[in-house]
């Protein structure tokens, strides 16, 4: 049985990751960039087709090992921030009009220290959609696996596994955000 304070709980953190959409959605990436913790892990595996039987073991390439679409820290999203800022991004120019779409959001795992939740783990779906100039549109869609720390100004995201659900991606450049 769920009790009022979980719901509270995972009512204030679907209302974090709604936040954190819209910042996306508007451009306002040096406060987007200030909802990560300085120790992020931010990683998007590249997905393959495989044999049945063996998804578990090879269907995603692994954090560290080979490539992948991302597998990145705090610093180099805030190189690629500011990349982007600079007006002289390839990919970026003009900017694309982006939409997030956060559903499904589920509370994984609670740790708590001294009654307070101190750590959480979520995951969700999402739906991104990107428009560039006149005719170049892009629909994303898949999971996430968050997980998120307290600090003193709030929820901190520590770690992100972005999970694509399709394995060739038909955009030109991974320009936006997850």
């Amino acid at each position: 049985m769920v009790d009022a304070r979980l719901i509270a709980l995972k009512y204030e953190l679907e209302e974090f990751l709604f936040h954190e959409a819209e910042l996306i959605d508007e451009r306002r990436f040096e406060e987007w960039l200030r909802l990560f913790s300085d120790d992020l892990i931010y990683f998007m595996p590249i997905r393959r087709n495989v044999r049945f039987g063996e998804h578990a073991t090879r269907e995603n390439t692994r954090e560290g090992e080979g490539i992948s679409w991302f597998d990145e820290d705090k610093w180099t999203l805030a190189k690629r921030v500011e990349q982007i800022m600079t007006g002289l991004h390839y990919a970026e120019e003009p900017l694309s009009r982006v939409c997030h779409m956060i559903a499904n959001v589920r509370l994984l795992e609670l740790r708590e220290a001294d009654g307070a939740p101190r750590q959480v783990k979520l995951s969700c779906r999402f739906l991104v959609y990107q428009n560039r100039v006149e005719y170049e549109t892009h629909t994303f869609v898949g999971k996430r696996f968050d997980t998120l720390i307290a600090a003193a100004e709030g929820w901190k995201i520590q770690r992100r596994e972005i999970i694509l659900d399709q394995n060739v991606l038909l955009a030109k450049n991974l320009s936006t955000f997850f």
